[in-house]
Parts: structure tokens; C-alpha cells; sequence
């Protein structure tokens, strides 16, 4: 790349100087950002795609640059137990820094950003448009949300200080320091998904699965709304033993009232070769959960199955009714006391029924 490509590409909206990186020597980098901790020479690229050292400085070419955009019930991140009912805008950017197989937005996560040709929505425009909407807080999503990161800080200032929530739909391999400066900024809920044991995370993810760990658990420490996704793949995280493990973590590092949500494997990307997930094994997973003591255990991408539902742990009454992603009752008085029994539920912000 010469010098007049340099410049043409400093001069997009979207390419940024990073917040997080340290000097290495001999113009290398070291990225902060995620758990990768990419070493990048001068001209090169982290993992991702997304940062890239430019003269001994590390660049962010996505501050804004959006994929896709669209008002979500709060429902599809799947969160269950914040704001339910809500209206989320939700906006995704471009590539992951995992290497999941069966990814469901493969066509933007496994796409690099072209900071020559940007797809810039400015902050002061996206809270625009929450407003003009009718929607009530933000959600980071559809890609790896860690890698908007510096869009996300200013994003979540300004969305806070006009009274609206902002969420996270990540795979939790971001560094301590990363999650503590979202935390900071106005980040109020995280969705983590939690993609098998450490072997399958590796194998699949390129990834370690203790990181996941220790930020579900710094999450909670740090006042996040957190709620766990696990996406069950048959003969990836599907075994009795696996599920076991993932539930008996989930409560040793987020507590048995942190909701779980087992939800459908359909095949995609480079999983085409194997079935969808049986309803039975859902079905397994969640009656697992349950008896290993946690209290808010889902089935998800079963629109219509029972166990999209809230019920209270105590007396068994149904609390929140689902059908896909509307609320459609509530049961609940106060906002968080069952309506039978009394027994307080962990729901964090109103009910907006549909």
C-alpha cells in the first residue's frame, strides 16, 4: 500500500486510532482488545481484520462502519429476563475473532471491512433513530459486538445519557480491561454465549474457554445484567457430560438465577452435513439444568415450546408467555414478584407487553 492509499484510508470515518494496544518494538503492536492479543507488525492486520498497524499505531476500521441494522424485540438476543418486551436497535459491523463452523451471520463475520468504501452511521445519527422509532436502549450484535468497540464507548455514553439501555450479544473473549471500560460507558446487559467444554472450544473456536469463564463471572461482578446462550450441536456440545459441565460453571460463576437458554442448531456455514438439533435434546439439556439447581433454564428456536416461558421457580405459576419473540402476558406484580406466590424473579427494567 503506498503513501496516498495510506491516507485515503485514514481519512474514512470509520478508521480510527485504537484505544487499546501497546508498542512491541521494531513498529510491532501488541492489540489489547481481545484475548487473541495479536502482535501485528507495521502494514499488517490482527486475527480479526478489523485493527491494523499503521506506522506503530493501531487503527480500528470500523468505528461505525455497519453491516446490518434493525429494530429486535429484546427477546431474539436472547435476553429474558431485562427489559422484556422491549425494542432493541440493534446494529452489527464485519469479521469475528472466532472461527466457528457453524456460524448463523457467517455472511458478515467471515467478511473483512472495506474502509474505502464504509457503511458510517455516526452516533449522534443512531440516537436519532432510536428515538424516531420508538426503541428503547441499544444492542451490539449479529458479529463479535468487542470488535466495535471504540464506536460502542461513545455509543453507550450518549445513549445513557438520553435514558436508554445498551446490551451486548458477544462471545466473551474480550480482555478484563475491555469489559470494565464497557462496564464504565454504559454498558447494562451482556448476552455470552457459551459454545461447549474447553476441548470443543478450542477444536472449533480457536479459542479458550476459560476466558469466557472469567468474564461471565467479572460481568456479574461488575452489576451486568448477564444472561447464557448455548447454541447445542449434535456431536459438537450435545453429550449429557458437556451440558452437565456448562450448567454446574454457570452456576459457580454466575449464580442459579442466571438464565440459560439451550437454543436450535440449524446446519449453516460449514455445518451443512448435520441435522438440526431434535426438540428431545433441548428438552435434555434444559430438565439437566434444572436439576442441577438452576432456576431459569429456556429452549430457544422451538417458537411455541413451553419452555419459552418464565416460570416461577417456587411455585411453578407461568410468568411471562412467550410466542418466538413477543411477550404476550404477564403475571408478574411490581415488576419482579411472582403474582402467586410472592417469590422475588431476577427481571431487571420494565414489561412491555405486546
Amino acid at each position: 500500500m503506498d503513501f496516498r492509499q495510506w491516507l485515503k484510508m485514514l481519512d474514512s470515518p470509520t478508521v480510527r486510532e485504537a484505544l487499546l494496544y501497546e508498542a512491541e518494538g521494531d513498529g510491532r503492536v501488541r492489540c489489547l482488545l481481545c484475548e487473541r492479543r495479536c502482535v501485528i507488525p507495521k502494514g499488517g492486520e490482527g486475527f480479526c481484520g478489523t485493527r491494523r498497524n499503521v506506522d506503530g499505531r493501531l487503527y480500528t476500521l470500523v468505528y461505525g462502519d455497519v453491516s446490518s441494522i434493525s429494530a429486535n424485540p429484546i427477546e431474539k438476543k436472547p435476553f429474558y429476563h431485562f427489559w422484556p418486551g422491549s425494542i432493541a436497535l440493534t446494529m452489527g459491523s464485519w469479521s469475528c475473532n472466532f472461527t466457528c463452523p457453524w456460524c448463523q451471520n457467517w455472511e458478515i463475520s467471515k467478511t473483512r471491512p472495506d474502509p474505502y468504501n464504509p457503511r458510517f452511521i455516526p452516533v449522534d445519527e443512531f440516537i436519532e433513530l432510536i428515538g424516531r422509532i420508538g426503541c428503547d436502549g441499544t444492542s451490539i450484535s449479529f458479529n463479535e459486538p468487542t470488535l466495535l468497540f471504540e464506536y460502542s464507548l461513545d455509543l453507550f455514553r450518549e445513549a445513557s445519557r438520553r435514558g436508554y439501555y445498551n446490551t451486548f450479544v458477544s462471545n466473551g473473549y474480550m480482555t478484563e480491561e475491555a469489559l470494565r471500560m464497557l462496564a464504565d460507558a454504559g454498558l447494562d446487559a451482556i448476552n455470552i454465549d457459551v459454545k461447549g467444554d474447553r476441548t470443543a472450544v478450542e477444536r472449533y473456536c480457536g479459542a479458550d474457554q476459560e476466558v469466557v469463564w472469567r468474564n461471565i463471572s467479572l460481568s456479574k461482578r461488575l452489576g451486568l445484567h448477564v444472561e447464557v446462550v448455548t447454541l447445542v450441536i449434535p456431536g459438537v456440545n450435545s453429550s449429557p457430560d458437556t451440558l452437565r459441565e456448562i450448567v454446574r460453571r454457570l452456576i459457580a460463576e454466575a449464580g442459579p438465577d442466571t438464565p440459560i437458554h439451550f437454543t436450535r442448531f440449524h446446519p449453516n456455514y460449514k455445518m451443512t452435513d448435520r441435522p438440526s438439533t431434535d426438540v428431545k435434546l433441548l428438552e435434555e439439556a434444559r430438565e439437566i439444568a434444572v436439576r442441577e439447581g438452576v432456576n431459569y433454564a429456556y429452549i430457544g428456536n422451538v417458537p411455541g415450546h413451553t419452555y419459552e416461558n418464565t416460570y416461577c421457580p417456587k411455585c411453578g405459576e407461568l410468568l411471562l408467555a412467550r410466542l418466538g419473540f413477543s411477550l404476550i402476558g404477564s403475571k408478574i406484580i411490581d415488576g419482579r414478584f411472582c403474582g402467586s406466590c410472592g417469590e422475588e424473579i431476577p427481571i431487571r427494567g420494565k414489561i412491555r407487553l405486546s
